[in-house]
């Protein structure tokens, strides 16, 4: 609780850092915040291409299976591969004034939850315009599934953002890692596909949960199941203790490594 009040004390240091982080995505590019909506569209359209046209899977409307998986794993990678180095580009910062550290990958991650967000105007757009549509009972557990993947996304984080002041490498490592995890996770693939003897690795996986509930929620129109939500809410309340924990007692010898 004392640490939750000392983050809540500095709540504007994080929403100005959250500003700074979303002006600066893309500045001097001229498209500029187009970029969001465009960014996952061209992946979209270029998944599409290959699993609907090249090697046919046979899914109906594969273009909205695929987003609607597709833009939760943007943040989630996204958060990742920011996040482990948050602590590095703000090192001036660490090292000259004193503030709670958790504010920087906080607002990484905010900052990616955010955008993430913007692209749901595109989400809903596109279902409407494919016919698809929503269920207004299902659509009801949609901010549930967002909150439980922000948490496992800043556990992750913040372990990471860590464990790279002491490991430089694992930035780039990183990069490598959240391109495999994304074939391990049931966004471009359905999970009844998987052989049964492989089923374990996607139970593993705490992103699956997260993918299959945003798809039952906005492609299929139906509740999630409630072991789905649960093993989801589990995973992102454990992320972030653990993320919390590993933190704090990294944290202690940060301005010594940087």
């Amino acid at each position: 609780m004392k640490a939750l009040k000392e983050l809540y004390a500095y709540r504007q240091m994080i929403a100005g850092l959250v500003r700074k982080e979303l002006r600066g995505r893309y500045k001097g590019s001229i498209l500029g915040f187009l970029w969001t909506f465009i960014n996952p569209l061209l992946q979209l359209l270029v998944y599409t291409m290959v699993f609907s046209v090249i090697m046919k899977n046979g899914i109906e409307k594969y273009y909205m299976y695929l987003f609607v998986g597709l833009i939760p794993w943007i943040f989630f990678s996204t958060s990742v591969t920011s996040g482990c180095s948050s602590i590095i580009q703000s090192k001036d910062l660490v090292k000259k004034i004193y503030f709670p550290r958790e504010v920087l990958p906080i607002a990484t991650v905010t900052s990616g939850f955010i955008n993430m967000l913007y692209c749901f105007v595109v989400i809903f757009a596109v279902l409407f315009v494919s016919g698809i549509g929503i269920n207004l009972k299902a659509i009801l557990f949609l901010p549930a599934v967002m909150i439980v993947e922000y948490l496992l996304s800043l556990g992750f984080a913040m372990i990471f953002s860590a464990l790279t002041v002491y490991f430089r490498d694992l930035e780039y490592i990183l990069g490598i890692v959240t391109m495999a995890w994304m074939y391990l996770t049931p966004v471009l693939y359905s999970v009844d596909i998987v052989p049964e003897e492989l089923q374990f690795l996607l139970n593993l996986n705490p992103m699956t949960s997260v993918i299959i509930a945003y798809r039952d929620i906005l492609y299929f129109k139906i509740i999630p199941r409630m072991e789905t939500l649960l093993t989801a809410l589990v995973v992102g309340v454990v992320a972030i203790i653990l993320g919390y924990i590993i933190f704090r007692k990294l944290q202690r010898n940060f301005a010594e490594e940087l």
